[in-house]
């Protein structure tokens, strides 16, 4: 028999009305034309079609001719070659052009869905049993590509959610290219990836112990154009740069709500999605808090887990997860070292449920299977629901599984303290499953989360409906606990 789960009333649905900018991608033929076109305005012409699209634009975006002045500074080089120099023009085509190639896009008019919860870093003027939250979702718009985008609110004392009215304004950090590498880390990474010969080993020889993404440009533009390189040295300069840019940092503006940050595809190991983020309030053993976050880069073609590391969600660092246990998707770290290492799950074989410990929280090479599918409702897969969370009587890790007809089931399983290898209670029957106004959606019959929370007594759990929406759960903690011993019996 199941346990007793009260599923909250509130769903968040996408909002195809959340739009960010997008550079508008032309071509170099039509973007010339463009320039050309503007060129032929007269001024009063040009300011006049300027107002137009301020008139209608600027109430919804927060700086929109900063905007069009960076994606007109994208396409500088065309300029320069239609006008001779750029200086030529006024402030006005400069921005009327920038127009031209700026695009709206709807950042979850598709899904709002596989949520994550941990406590906010601002915890000051609530009353007593309140706990201020973030929740982190899995936006998704045209062409299918995943973002991050976050909601904070209360829960209060009777464990209902109060969600903070999201802000008017959506948009992407500024990106900061002064990503410092280890060069023997990143020669492990190239060597994972099998972009190891020649001219990766000058490339690398060229480069300090420690160097700057600045520092890694310069010599392969060095190399590109000193050396007479054949078609495989190219595509390995390439796969490089590709690697190199898969590190990277951004800082949001303080003068933005956490509703209005969106973590968009930045490098191209994941320009077709930024999928599933599990974010854990991560204790170090010198006491200081820092919020990680694992996910999965998309390319298209290849999935590279990821790493995300803040202290305040306005500045994010982003690196990738290396070492031979680094395959497949499913990666939650543990909130705090284990008889001092990292500790994370993963599902490195796609269908069963792993541990792995490093000391280092970005390169993972051993795994050791923590268990494997029993029951019906999960003989497909079974994988984690977001990072393990401590209690009293063990590592409580919510977890999901995968039977007939693919559907999805949200579980929970109990591991040791001290040795988490050891599991000491798991249920025999899933805790969530989807019920019939939970199983329509973009991929039907699921339910799934990234990360759930204890308040108080109380087991908080978001998750995702049908790949499409999101809702909210609690759970009685002493009754599940009490039922994951009785189950191992």
């Amino acid at each position: 028999m199941r346990i007793t789960v009260k599923r909250n009333k509130e769903r968040l649905y996408p909002d195809s009305k959340r739009v960010i900018t997008r550079l508008f991608k032309n071509g170099e033929k039509r973007t010339k034309s463009i320039v050309q076109k503007v060129l032929d305005f007269s001024e009063a012409e040009a300011s006049n079609s300027l107002n137009v699209v301020l008139r209608e634009f600027a109430k919804r975006h927060r700086n929109i001719t900063k905007i069009f002045f960076n994606n007109y500074i994208k396409v500088i080089h065309y300029v320069n070659e239609v006008t001779g120099s750029q200086k030529k023009l006024s402030s006005t085509k400069r921005l009327l052009i920038g127009s031209y190639l700026t695009m709206e896009y709807s950042i979850e008019s598709a899904a709002l869905f596989n949520p994550s919860v941990v406590e906010h870093p601002d915890q000051n003027d609530l009353e007593e049993g309140q706990k201020r939250v973030i929740i982190s979702f899995r936006a998704t718009g045209e062409s299918h590509i995943s973002s991050i985008v976050f909601r904070s609110g209360i829960i209060d004392s009777n464990y209902n959610l109060h969600l903070d009215p999201p802000g008017k304004y959506i948009g992407e950090a500024e990106i900061i290219k002064r990503h410092i590498y280890n060069k023997e880390e990143f020669a492990l990474i190239l060597n994972e990836h099998g972009v190891v010969n020649d001219i990766s080993s000058e490339i690398l020889r060229n480069l300090g112990e420690f160097f700057y993404y600045s520092d890694f440009k310069k010599v392969i533009k060095s190399a590109q154009e000193t050396r007479s390189l054949n078609l495989e040295q190219q595509k390995t300069l390439k796969e490089m740069m590709w690697l190199a840019r898969s590190h990277y940092e951004i800082i949001f503006s303080q003068d933005t709500d956490i509703s209005e940050r969106t973590i968009f595809p930045i490098s191209s190991t994941e320009s077709n999605g930024i999928e599933d983020a599990r974010f854990v309030r991560f204790t170090d053993d010198d006491g200081e808090t820092i919020y990680y976050a694992t996910y999965t880069a998309y390319d298209g073609y290849t999935i590279l887990p990821k790493l995300l590391e803040t202290r305040d969600f306005y500045h994010f660092i982003n690196l990738p997860l290396h070492g031979e246990c680094t395959k497949n998707k499913n990666f939650a770290l543990f909130p705090k070292r284990i008889n001092g290492h990292y500790t994370m799950l993963s599902r490195i074989d796609g269908i069963n449920l792993y541990i792995m410990f490093s000391d280092s929280i970005t390169l993972w090479e051993t795994a050791h299977l923590l268990r494997e599918p029993v029951y019906n409702w999960e003989l497909v897969k079974v994988g984690n629901c977001g990072s393990p969370i401590e209690t009293p009587e063990g590592w409580l890790v919510i977890t999901h599984g995968v039977g007939q007809m693919r559907k999805y089931s949200i579980a929970a399983m109990l591991l040791d303290l001290n040795d988490p290898t050891k599991v000491i209670g798991s249920l025999k029957e899933p805790l969530i499953v989807p019920n019939e106004d939970e199983r329509e959606g973009y991929v039907p019959n699921v339910v799934y989360s990234c990360g759930s929370m204890i308040h108080k007594d109380v087991l908080f759990i978001p998750y995702a409906i049908s790949d499409y929406a999101s809702s909210f759960a609690t759970v009685d903690l002493r009754t599940l606990l009490n039922k994951l011993k009785d189950d191992s019996k």
